[in-house]
This record gives structure tokens, C-alpha cells and sequence, in this order.
């Protein structure tokens, strides 16, 4: 699975020298952005598995290593997107208790 699309999220700074981050106002967009094209990629590749199933149950394709590829990287895109929804909501709910 390709997670190149979501590299952007993640800021370094050196330790020793803080400085502010620069922002351009547009990151909750990118943020957006990427759950967007991370749920898409992964729709595509559960569609892409059920039809590796179709050609395989109808006589299509012998091979069945295709077919468990195509599953395995599906399952594998799914788990990550609810791992990072379950991040996503569980850092909403620590935002969201935080005393002002």
C-alpha cells in the first residue's frame, strides 16, 4: 500500500533550535485531502479483490494467488484507514475534553 500521500502530515524540526511552524492556513485541507484519497484507494482495492473473487468463482482465472493478493491488500488498506480513523476520533475526543 502506498502511504506517500499522507507523508506531508508529518513535520520534522530539529530539537535543539524550536522555531514556529509556517503555515499557509490550508492544512486542515490537506488533512482533508488525504482521507479523502486514502478512503478512495481503499474502496479501489476492495473493489478490485471482489473482482478477482468474480473471475476466479466464474472459471476466469486459475490463478489463486492473484486472488489472495488482491484480498491481502485490501484487508491490509483497511486496517490502516481504521487505524487512522480510530486516531482521528480518539484524538477529536482528547481535544474535545481539554479544560479551557
Amino acid at each position: 500500500m502506498d502511504i506517500v500521500g499522507i507523508n506531508h502530515l508529518y513535520k520534522t524540526t530539529e530539537i535543539t533550535t524550536p522555531r514556529p511552524m509556517a503555515t499557509d492556513g490550508n492544512d486542515f485541507g490537506r488533512v482533508l485531502d488525504a482521507a479523502k484519497n486514502m478512503i478512495k484507494e481503499t474502496n479501489d482495492l476492495q473493489n478490485a479483490a471482489q473482482m478477482e473473487e468474480m473471475k476466479f468463482a466464474l472459471g476466469l482465472a486459475d490463478n489463486t494467488h492473484d486472488v489472495m493478493i488482491a484480498e491481502r491488500k485490501a484487508q491490509v488498506a483497511l486496517n490502516y484507514t481504521v487505524a487512522v480513523r480510530d486516531r482521528f476520533l480518539q484524538s477529536y475526543q482528547t481535544i474535545m475534553n481539554m479544560q479551557i
